[in-house]
């Protein structure tokens, strides 16, 4: 079985189409995984309300992973690392806190919205990150390796609970789906409607 990795601008559009009662697939869409040839498609999809405890439960995720990192740091080496770990992961959990409460925050129905939110939500957590570490180094001694270790440890978190919920078997549902039909060429339709005529 060949799997691709799925597009995160299909998955995200059809989340909010499916949640909207919407169709699921439309022309001009790229499969997020491919298990059948290709006149038969099989795509990823997660409901909303399925997406929201994903994302939330990330965060909690997150939030865990910094508390064991501080910890751990406190037993290895002392209290400023301990606090630097704390920092770090919480700039993490933070910043992704906001990305969720942005890009879940409204009740749009329209994948556009929706993924204008996501982008929204992405960018406001890149200046929550920038802005966080710029504070904290600058008002706090804090010890760096410490700091970047617990943050990084929060990153894993995200890509740790997306692969488990997009790989095969995950919590994400496979839908069957059936390739468009190509589009008629307009020149012909319009050259046998002439010679009728």
């Amino acid at each position: 079985m060949e799997w691709t990795p799925p597009n995160p601008v299909n998955i995200i559009a059809r989340l909010f189409r499916s949640a909207a009662g919407g169709r699921v697939h439309e022309p001009g869409d790229v499969p997020a995984r491919r298990t059948r040839p290709a006149s038969e498609s099989s795509v990823t999809v997660i409901d909303l309300p399925q997406a929201r405890r994903l994302a939330f439960g990330v965060v909690l995720g997150q939030a865990a992973v910094t508390i064991v990192a501080a910890g751990l740091a406190w037993a290895v080496c002392g209290g400023r690392p301990a606090f630097s770990a704390l920092l770090g992961g919480g700039i993490g959990t933070v910043a992704s806190l906001v990305m969720v409460l942005v890009a879940f925050g409204g009740r749009s129905a329209d994948a556009r919205a929706a993924l204008g939110a996501f982008y929204r939500g992405e960018v406001l957590k890149l200046v929550v990150v920038i802005g966080l570490f710029v504070v904290a180094f600058k008002a706090m001694k804090v010890a760096p390796l410490a700091m970047f270790a617990a943050f990084t440890a929060t990153l894993f978190v995200y890509w740790i609970a997306l692969s488990a919920a997009l790989w095969p078997g995950g919590r994400a549902r496979n839908e069957k789906l059936a390739e468009p039909a190509p589009p008629a060429k307009a020149g012909v339709a319009n050259t046998v409607r002439d010679r009728a005529s």
